[in-house]
């Protein structure tokens, strides 16, 4: 079974293509749940989302509707929004504080760790306790504050799986004055009409700024184009196990101005730089140029420097993307404009969010082609890199980060 399975996804997948099929036929998609959504790790949410004890709020981890919480000892649960006795949801509000649900259908009661308390009328089943608590995802972790679940009882821990994206996270981190940030600015919802992969290799492709977002660039004078062109000396990046980086951090040094990576000057923020500096000191004026990370975390995390994005499948070619914007502890003159920039570029009239969307509807449309059948991914090949980690470097418009993507895919895939 294993060697039909492998030789299936080598056909599919090559080091310099890859198969339409694979963003449009269901039963890829139906294994991609059971291989990729339902035994990696997944992002879930943010623990700032459950900040005090019997806090909770509704997620999803793929197709399963969630229920992440925060017990009265500060502990974080993700349970399955089904009650264990006819099967109705328990919680119908997007979040709350709460320490049980209690399903409306027959007034079964649990605890917000997933213990079941209580139930009416019990003589009917001759005791007074049953072992009936809801589904909970088996393994939960998290790392700065991101919460992620797998249904898999055993596997790589997070920290494995991250692996030097880890690092990336821990930039972002850093450029908060108290050490760490708060996703609580509220999320926005946009689906989708197109298969969730097409969204992942989108976010690290810095060969499609300057076409899809030429216009918004021209209209606002926003220097971010230049930062993707062949001229241009960032990097994308392959970190391993799916994960991909624009590494914009070059362009930044060249210039050497602090908070140019946020478009504006330290004498704009002052407040927000002297606190950085009194918390960094000497190490202070590098991560005020070097700004924050452009990381996507396999298989749904996009970090967009001042934007986190969750990426979940609905059908094979339909998902849903929830944004909202990063919120840095201790920086509240920089995190109104964060709020402000974010609704701009991924609100409901924002631009770069609906240019992006168009495209990947458009890519969904064209794969219904018959031919041509593959998908090019070998842009960059003739002048990729590795290195002193072993990470394959490319250019900034390279498909670096996109041939890593589906490396890592075919790995999953090929597991039994």
């Amino acid at each position: 079974m294993t060697s039909v399975i492998g030789s299936r996804y080598d056909q599919l997948i090559q080091r310099d293509r890859v198969h339409g099929s694979l963003y449009t036929d269901p039963s890829v998609f139906a294994e991609e749940l059971e291989k990729i959504w339902y035994r990696s790790w997944v992002f879930v949410g943010h623990e700032s989302e459950v900040a005090q004890p019997n806090d909770y709020v509704r997620k999803r981890l793929a197709l399963q509707d969630v229920i992440m919480t925060r017990d009265k000892e500060g502990q974080i649960h993700l349970l399955l929004n089904r009650c264990s006795h006819r099967g109705s949801q328990v919680c119908d509000d997007a979040k709350g504080n709460s320490g049980t649900f209690r399903c409306p259908y027959h007034g079964w009661t649990f605890r917000n760790d997933g213990e079941l308390v209580g139930f009416p009328f019990f003589k009917g089943y001759g005791i007074r306790k049953l072992d009936l608590p809801l589904g909970r995802v088996p393994r939960v972790d998290s790392y700065a504050g991101f919460v992620f679940g797998s249904f898999a009882a055993d596997g790589p821990s997070l920290i494995e799986h991250l692996g030097d994206a880890a690092g990336e996270i821990d930039r972002l981190t850093r450029l908060a004055p108290e050490g760490r940030i708060e996703l609580n600015a509220g999320w926005l919802q946009h689906i989708s009409r197109a298969n969730w992969k097409l969204l992942a290799e989108n976010e690290t492709d810095g060969y499609h700024p300057q076409f899809v977002h030429g216009s918004i660039f021209g209209v606002t004078g926003s220097t971010i184009g230049p930062l993707y062109s062949d001229s241009s000396t960032a990097v994308t990046r392959d970190l391993g196990n799916g994960h991909s980086e624009n590494d914009l951090r070059p362009e930044f040094r060249k210039f050497a101005q602090p908070m140019r990576w946020f478009g504006t000057t330290e004498a704009r923020v002052p407040d927000y730089v002297a606190a950085i500096r009194a918390k960094h000191g000497a190490d202070a004026e590098r991560i005020l140029i070097e700004g924050a990370p452009h990381v996507m975390i396999f298989p749904n995390l996009f970090i967009a420097e001042i934007q986190v994005f969750n990426i979940q499948p609905v059908s094979v070619n339909e998902c849903v993307q929830y944004s909202t914007a990063v919120q840095l502890a201790g920086a509240p003159e920089l995190n109104r404009r964060m709020v402000s920039q974010c609704i701009g570029s991924v609100g409901p009239a924002g631009m770069l969010l609906a240019d992006d969307t168009e495209m990947y509807e458009r890519n969904q449309k064209g794969l219904e082609a018959l031919t041509p059948e593959w998908l090019d991914v070998r842009r960059g090949l003739n002048r990729e890199t590795i290195d002193e980690r072993g990470h394959p470097v490319g250019a900034a418009t390279d498909e670096t980060g996109i041939r890593g993507f589906w490396s890592h895919y075919k790995t999953m895939m090929e597991k039994p």
